[in-house]
């Protein structure tokens, strides 16, 4: 006899979930927080699709989900350390021993280690690394876990990781405010490490004579070392630090820039901020690294350029694009409800014990033009 939580995927029915978020920031995230934003806007997709959903997370409630809490207030500050990943996930396992689910799909990264000593499959989602010491961390878990990428770029580099599928991330595109004339500075947002290209992102609207606010997570050792070498004799009357920005904070920033460069130095798996961007409105002007060009739809959305030199004359075309074609191409390919219906696809074959349909990515994955 097929057991009820299988029967409710093969019939089409509402399914059980568990979904374990990363110990660091509540979800949503009051400030940065891309994994969190993301999986804020899964969870209360997916619900609206008739699914049980179960949140495992630190901090404060903030989602549709039923919230289970690990740590209390999240363990922000200490994010780097291995103890708080550790202990979180094995409080998430104790939790979920406990739960009646059908499916567990975990964001965290200590987690996946667990998933042997369930019944039920696991899911995960790679939101970084998927080469390195990463890649070898996956493929151990790899008879455990099945894997979704947040990109074809990403799961180009490792081919033959168990993959499920590639399902970008989303927002609710409504939650941004739209803004059609926008003000003469350019944006930079995210974290203060070399491989986001901050400096570059300096240099470049300095030669295109725009002034640049920089917003941006500072606080672990090797974001303050990269912005007191590089960021700090940079700043001036044409580039601003403006703190870190939290989630009002953030909205208004992009809404009014003239555009958000992203000068990006890896093979960057998604970039929330992009989508984010151009859901108020605002084009990106980045370089053609990872998933960028899949995000970003060249001379229409943004411009995306092969080398750094090529930016500041992209940063004065950047107002010859327009912020409605930027606000509905999130709409259509990055919105919460596109999202959710592709994870719930793949829950359902995972339930029913079936692998990726022939043809990998292709039901998963549109052109970006």
């Amino acid at each position: 006899m097929i057991p009820t939580s299988e029967l409710q995927g093969l019939h089409g029915g509402g399914m059980r979930i568990v979904m374990i978020a990363p110990p660091w920031y509540d979800v949503p995230p009051l400030g940065y927080g891309g994994i969190e934003s993301m999986l804020a806007g899964l969870v209360d997709g997916l619900s609206r699709r008739g699914h049980d959903i179960t949140l495992i997370g630190a901090g404060s409630p903030g989602t549709s989900a039923r919230f289970l809490c690990t740590y209390d207030p999240a363990p922000s500050e200490r994010i780097g350390e291995a103890m708080p990943e550790v202990l979180h996930a094995a409080m998430a396992q104790d939790i979920i021993s406990g739960l009646d689910a059908d499916i567990v799909h975990d964001h965290s990264l200590a987690g996946p280690l667990t998933a042997a000593t369930r019944r039920v499959p696991t899911l995960i989602t790679c939101h970084g690394e998927v080469d390195g010491e990463f890649g070898a961390y996956y493929r151990v878990l790899s008879e455990t876990v099945s894997m979704v990428g947040i990109s074809a770029a990403q799961r180009r580099l490792a081919p033959h990781l168990n993959w499920a599928g590639v399902v970008h991330n989303a927002v609710e595109a409504q939650s941004f405010p739209f803004r059609e004339h926008k003000d003469d500075w350019v944006l930079w947002l995210g974290r203060f490490n070399e491989d986001k290209g901050a400096h570059l992102a300096i240099d470049a609207a300095r030669a295109a004579g725009r002034r640049i606010l920089l917003a941006g997570k500072l606080t672990e050792q090797v974001e303050h070392d990269y912005f007191e070498e590089h960021i700090r004799p940079r700043l001036g009357t044409h580039a601003e630090y403006v703190g870190e920005a939290d989630a009002a904070r953030k909205r208004e920033l992009l809404s009014a820039a003239r555009c958000l460069v992203f000068p990006v130095l890896w093979e960057e798996p998604f970039g929330m901020v992009m989508i984010e961007a151009m859901a108020c409105g605002t084009p990106v002007v980045a370089l053609d690294r990872g998933a960028v060009p899949e995000v970003v739809a060249d001379g229409v959305t943004g411009f995306v350029r092969d080398h750094a030199d090529e930016l500041p004359e992209a940063i004065e075309a950047a107002d010859m694009l327009d912020p409605h074609a930027c606000r509905s191409h999130v709409a259509r390919r990055f919105g919460v409800d596109v999202m959710s219906e592709k994870y719930e696809r793949i829950y359902r074959r995972m339930v029913r014990g079936l692998s990726e349909p022939a043809g990998g990515t292709r039901d998963l994955v549109l052109p970006v033009n």
